[in-house]
C-alpha cells in the first residue's frame, strides 16, 4: 500500500483547483477566471486498488496587497515543507514570467521531489509543448515533467502513474468514500463566493468573503443562512443590485451547488454586510477563519 500527501502550487489561474476536481472526480474546489479564487487549503483524496493520495490545493503565490494575501501565501509555503511530493502547476499556453521564476525560487531550498506539471497542452500544437518542455528541463531539476490538459481530464492518468513512484509505503489516512476533508459548511460559502466571483466583475470578487450564519435541518429540507462580507458600501449595492435582482441570481446558483453537496433540498437566504478594511484587520481575518 502507497500513500502519501501531494501539494498542489502554482502561481494563479494556472489550473491548479480544476486539476484535484478532475483527479478527484467531483467538484470539491470552486473554481473561476478570476486570480486567486483558491484562500484556503483544501485536501481532495484520490483512492484505487493499491494507493491512496492526499492532493492539497493551495492558494496561488502572488505579490501580495493586504494581509489576506499574506496569509495565502504563508499557506502555500507551510505546503511546500509538510508533503510527500510537491507537484508545480504551470500553465504551458504562457510564457515564463517573473511570477514563475518567483516560485521556482521558493522551491530551490527543498529536498521533496518536484513534479512539473505543464497544463493547458490543449491549446498547444506537439512542436511547442516540446520547446516548453526543453526550456523547463533547463531552469529546474524536475523530478518529472509531465504535460496535461486538466479541463480534457488529458493524460492525468499518467500524472497519479508517475506521482506513485515518489510516494513512501504508508497506511491509508482516510475510509475509501472520503473525497475531502473540508466540512460542509466550508464548502457551502464556497459555493456562494463561487457564484460572486463568476457573476460580478472588477474588485467585487476579490473583496468578498462568506461565513455561515446559521444551519436548520428540517426533515425534507435544509435551511442555510450565509452572510456575504465585502469591505465598502458601494460593492453591497453591486452585489444586490436593482431591487435585489443580483443577490437573488447569485442564491439561485449557489443553491444548485449546495443541493449537489448536501444531497437534499435547500433553502438559501443571503445578506450582504460590510466589514470595512477586513482583510487587514487580524480580527476579522481570525473570525473568518483566515488563522487556522
Amino acid at each position: 500500500m502507497k500513500s502519501g500527501f501531494v501539494s498542489i502550487i502554482g502561481r494563479p489561474n494556472v489550473g491548479k483547483s480544476t486539476l484535484l476536481n478532475t483527479i478527484v472526480g467531483e467538484k470539491i474546489a470552486i473554481t473561476s477566471d478570476k486570480p486567486q479564487t483558491t484562500r484556503n487549503l483544501i485536501q481532495g483524496i484520490y483512492n484505487d486498488i493499491d494507493t491512496q493520495i492526499v492532493f492539497i490545493d493551495t492558494p496561488g503565490i502572488h505579490k501580495p496587497i493586504n494581509k489576506l494575501g499574506n496569509k495565502m501565501n504563508a499557506q502555500s509555503y507551510y505546503s511546500i515543507d509538510d508533503v510527500d511530493v510537491l507537484m508545480l502547476v504551470m500553465d504551458s499556453s504562457s510564457e515564463l514570467g517573473s511570477g514563475d521564476k518567483f516560485v521556482l525560487d521558493k522551491l530551490s531550498y527543498t529536498l521533496k521531489p518536484v513534479i512539473l506539471v505543464l497544463n493547458k497542452i490543449d491549446k498547444l500544437t506537439n512542436e511547442e509543448l516540446l520547446l516548453k518542455i526543453t526550456e523547463y528541463k533547463d531552469i529546474y531539476d524536475f523530478a518529472d515533467i509531465v504535460p496535461i490538459s486538466a479541463l480534457k481530464k488529458d493524460n492525468v492518468n499518467r500524472l497519479i502513474d508517475v506521482i506513485k513512484k515518489y510516494l513512501p509505503d504508508n497506511v491509508k489516512y482516510f475510509m475509501n468514500d472520503e473525497i475531502t476533508s473540508a466540512s460542509d459548511e466550508f464548502r457551502i460559502c464556497e459555493a456562494v463566493r463561487e457564484s460572486i466571483l463568476n457573476l460580478t466583475n472588477d474588485e467585487v470578487p476579490y473583496s468578498v468573503t462568506c461565513v455561515i450564519n446559521n444551519i436548520e435541518k428540517g426533515k425534507d429540507i435544509m435551511n442555510i443562512y450565509v452572510d456575504i462580507i465585502v469591505d465598502r458600501e458601494n460593492l453591497k449595492k453591486i452585489i444586490i443590485g436593482k431591487k435585489g435582482i443580483k443577490l437573488k441570481e447569485i442564491g439561485i446558483k449557489a443553491r444548485g451547488e449546495i443541493e449537489k453537496i448536501l444531497g437534499c433540498q435547500v433553502y438559501l437566504e443571503l445578506y450582504v454586510k460590510t466589514l470595512k478594511k477586513w482583510r487587514d484587520k487580524e480580527k476579522y481575518l481570525t473570525d473568518l477563519g483566515f488563522n487556522e
